[in-house]
């Protein structure tokens, strides 16, 4: 089994812009899966929405607790 290393800056900061274009790219699909049911068929995909909204949810607490997290430990 390959032994794990850490990350430089460089694959790091690579590693997060991917991860970000993907999150983008997910939002973006649902979003336009909605508007489609709803133009085309007069539905409401409510599995979506809600899969949507709670990726957005996540996304906006994580970065509440990790900017708390990260201003706690400079104190």
């Amino acid at each position: 089994m390959k032994d794990f290393r850490k990350m430089d800056e460089m694959e790091m900061s690579i590693n997060l812009k991917a991860i970000r274009l993907t999150w983008v790219y997910g939002v973006l699909f649902l979003l336009i899966w909605i508007g489609y049911d709803w133009i085309k068929a007069g539905l409401f995909n409510g599995m979506a929405f809600i899969l949507m909204l709670s990726q957005l949810v996540i996304y906006w607490a994580a970065q509440l607790f990790l900017k708390w997290k990260l201003g706690k430990d400079e104190k």
